[in-house]
């Protein structure tokens, strides 16, 4: 129970004045603030003086004041934006002038590229193939060994640049023969092909029933001519390797079905035109560098 009593008494075993208040028997000594303390307090309110004087700080009716340095967030990032393009300028001209098996030799070219395509490809191709260039129904993973178009530095770079079925006149461009709409092959000649192109993983493990055997003969005579005897595939013409197990448009029966009947013609925009060279170049690295190049 606190007391206050107006008459101040002397503690016997400190000898300091108490304040008066009493809690249970325990009496408030009056001590004054540790005098380090105070001269803290005192650095603070000079500090926060010296503060408002030197920096923004005070709102006014039609901002605030700028304080004798004038400083701002705005005009900090354009000093910080000038200091990465004045960094960006002691690698571009050499980066322009080399060409990609040079950059690929330079430590510091590389990394320049690396660092600038990675941002590029956020930008400008992650919305199709995703963030870590995973890839999806209809769009190629980037990390993985199987390129439709090739996946040495200058393949990518002129994938990137021209684009796929895209509207320049240097695109990378081929058709499959719709085998199912415009009945090139009956609905038993297309099942089973789609079992032998699903087999061919296996190689000799797979079962090799009769309609796999029929398949056989019908790959052999309508899809060996692009895709390969043995289903490598053909980055001449953008045919995709068959004997592995990745696929684009799906690897289950139906979608092999699917793909045979009404083949699918994905675009990929030609950048040419949107990007610069040194970008497009910047992402071919980026590109080459995710584990997949050759």
């Amino acid at each position: 129970m606190a007391n206050d009593n107006n008459k101040h008494e002397i503690d016997q075993v400190t000898g300091i004045e108490t304040t008066g208040h009493e809690w249970d028997g325990l009496k408030e000594l009056n001590n004054p603030a540790p005098r380090w303390w105070l001269w803290v307090f005192y650095a603070t309110i000079v500090f926060a003086i010296g503060y408002w004087a030197v920096y923004p700080a005070w709102p006014t009716l039609t901002g605030f004041t700028g304080g004798s340095k004038n400083w701002s967030e705005y005009s900090q990032l354009k000093e910080h934006q000038g200091e990465i393009t004045a960094m960006r300028a002691k690698y571009e001209a050499r980066f322009t002038a080399a060409d990609l098996k040079t950059i690929q030799n330079d430590p510091e070219l590389y990394e320049y590229a690396r660092a600038g395509g990675a941002i590029a490809f956020k930008n400008n191709c992650a919305a199709c193939h995703g963030a870590g260039a995973q890839g999806g129904y209809g769009y190629p993973n980037l990390n993985d060994d199987d390129w439709l178009w090739g996946g040495t530095l200058d393949q990518i770079y002129t994938t990137i640049r021209y684009g796929v079925r895209s509207t320049s006149d240097q695109t990378r461009i081929s058709q499959m023969p719709a085998f199912g709409r415009d009945d090139l092959l009956s609905r038993e000649e297309i099942e089973a092909v789609a079992e032998y192109v699903q087999k061919m993983h296996l190689g000799d493990k797979a079962e090799k029933t009769a309609t796999y055997e029929k398949g056989k003969e019908v790959y052999a005579n309508n899809c060996a001519s692009c895709h390969g005897e043995t289903g490598d595939g053909n980055q001449d013409v953008g045919a995709p390797r068959l004997n592995d197990d990745i696929w684009l448009y799906g690897g289950d029966r139906a979608s092999i079905i699917n793909s045979i009947a009404n083949p699918h013609a994905g675009v990929m925009p030609t950048w040419e035109g949107r990007l610069s060279d040194s970008t497009i170049k910047q992402l071919a690295i980026y590109v080459h560098s995710l584990g997949g190049g050759k």
